[in-house]
């Protein structure tokens, strides 16, 4: 299964990847990612991912929509104390739900409120609320706080997120069915 990991800079994607890696693969140091970087690892129930973790700097959001054709499932990590980049996430969120290449699948999107440490951190209905979660309709949906440093969260999202692909993946097959069955 193939998961696109989105998100501001400095948000935590690379951190919360390096949590899933096996005990000798995992990264002492984190370093900003340039372009994006893949990775595989596998959930608690043994499923294997690709996670392709997507720079987050500005210059390097455009390359997010190269990979949206192929991936099945979204984890959209936001910093939870940076309140001041809440527009910026919501833009960003916006345009990647408006993407042809998603607006018409099913692929379940997982955030992650994370630095849930922070004493300023947003819980996760702040959170919602900020972006509006509530107006996602088309697209199954989680939010849950994480702090990647600790692991907190991280297994609990991951779960529903391949539980999420698995009926998205049934699902997108038995329409892509119909459709054919309508254009012959």
């Amino acid at each position: 299964m193939t998961i696109l990991v989105l998100g501001l800079n400095n948000s935590g994607k690379s951190t919360i990847i390096n949590h899933f890696k096996k005990p000798g693969d995992q990264s002492a140091i984190m370093v900003p990612t340039v372009g994006f970087m893949v990775e595989q690892f596998y959930s608690m129930a043994g499923v294997s991912i690709k996670a392709i973790d997507m720079s987050g700097a500005t210059r390097y959001r455009n390359l997010w929509e190269h990979q949206f054709k192929n991936c099945q499932g979204i984890i959209y990590v936001i910093d939870s104390s940076d309140r001041m980049r809440f527009v910026v996430v919501k833009d960003e969120l916006d345009l990647v739900l408006q993407h042809p290449h998603l607006c018409n699948r099913i692929v379940p999107i997982l955030f992650y409120g994370n630095k849930s440490d922070a004493e300023d951190s947003l819980s996760s209905v702040k959170i919602a609320a900020a972006l509006s979660l509530e107006n996602i309709k088309e697209k199954p949906w989680h939010i849950c706080t994480s702090n990647a440093i600790s692991g907190e969260g991280l297994g609990e999202g991951v779960q529903w997120l391949v539980q999420q692909m698995r009926f998205a993946m049934l699902s997108n097959k038995d329409a892509s069915k119909a459709k054919s069955k309508h254009t012959k």
